[in-house]
């Protein structure tokens, strides 16, 4: 017998139905077959976002007493995160950890979240996003077939490169940083005084070993995974900016669910999300020892008043020129008063 490889179509196949096709049926979880519901994300095994999801898979089955089964398909196993909001939309995928930049492509106030040294925590942002702030986003993505049911963290960010310690903004003068295609983070640097280029994040590694940019950001756990250290030794805990990933599910999916489902579905979510954020915390807290303990790494604190000062301005910028500016204003009036 030939061994048969699993991928996206096997998977999709196997599952039996995803989304709208997994939800057909009466809408009740006391019918004999279960409602089978499929939840796409791109974190790899052992990241806190797989360990999370998993455990979501087994919180709902064991909640519903087997009535409601969640398939897991990691590591971009159907697609990136903007695939996965297109699935998401049309009803083929139930579910899906998404992240904060690709979902802003289509809730452009999401990116306003990515404001400088808006969150010093992760939980901070998830707080204000389970607030006043979340229901404000509710009615944009209804309006595009989707619902949140949860906010993940996807990690404070840092600055690396190669080239010297940076602990005031003046230090940031004279280099090129990859940023992601995110016009926060573009902002935020430009204010910085840098120059900006925007690579994959696939491509990174290559791009800095070569020289093509001097710098990046992103949270630890992602510097760590990407080996980023190894090219780029001078780390700096500037902290400027938070990102969520959203866990956001298809309104057809989600219309298929009776009262009692939706319930177990926003319970088993809401654990799975203090479990994200700790795990999350937990890998940060170790990863800064170890590189701090690494005699080849430099690294530093910043002069986090001097940074707030210089990328004010940004806030400014969004709350006046952009379309959504009324939300970016009462975001900043949530969060910081």
């Amino acid at each position: 017998m030939k061994d048969i490889k699993m991928n996206r179509r096997t998977f999709l196949q196997g599952t039996g139905a995803i989304g709208a096709v997994a939800l057909m049926g009466a809408p009740t979880i006391l019918r004999a077959a279960p409602l089978k519901i499929t939840f796409g994300h791109g974190a790899a095994a052992g990241n806190p976002r797989s360990i999370a999801a998993d455990k979501f898979a087994e919180l709902v089955k064991a909640r519903s007493g087997g009535a409601i089964e969640v398939a897991v398909a990691g590591s971009a196993m159907l697609g990136d995160d903007a695939a996965m909001l297109t699935s998401l939309r049309t009803g083929t995928l139930g579910i899906s950890a998404n992240s904060q930049g690709a979902t802003s492509s289509v809730v452009p106030e999401l990116a306003a979240l990515g404001m400088p040294f808006l969150f010093a925590k992760s939980a901070d942002g998830v707080k204000v996003l389970n607030g006043k702030i979340g229901d404000l986003l509710k009615p944009k993505f209804d309006a595009l077939g989707l619902v949140p049911i949860g906010w993940w963290d996807n990690g404070i960010r840092h600055i690396t490169n190669s080239k010297r310690a940076i602990k005031t903004p003046e230090d940031l003068k004279g280099l090129k940083f990859r940023t992601p295609p995110d016009p926060a983070t573009i902002d935020i640097f430009q204010a910085l005084g840098a120059a900006t280029a925007q690579i994959a994040f696939s491509e990174l590694y290559l791009a800095l070993q070569q020289g093509v940019v001097d710098g990046q950001e992103n949270p630890l756990t992602n510097i760590a995974s990407a080996k980023i250290y190894e090219v780029n030794p001078f780390i700096s805990l500037s902290a400027h900016k938070w990102e969520c990933n959203p866990v956001l599910m298809s309104k057809m999916a989600w219309n298929r669910l009776d009262a009692k489902s939706k319930d177990i579905v926003m319970e088993a979510m809401a654990e799975c999300t203090t479990l994200q954020i700790n795990l999350s915390e937990e890998a940060n807290t170790k990863l800064l020892r170890e590189f701090r303990a690494n005699k080849a790494l430099t690294v530093s604190e910043v002069d986090l008043a001097a940074f707030r000062k210089q990328t004010a301005s940004v806030f400014d910028k969004w709350a006046n020129e952009k379309p959504f500016g009324a939300f970016v204003k009462d975001l900043r009036k949530t969060v910081l008063g």
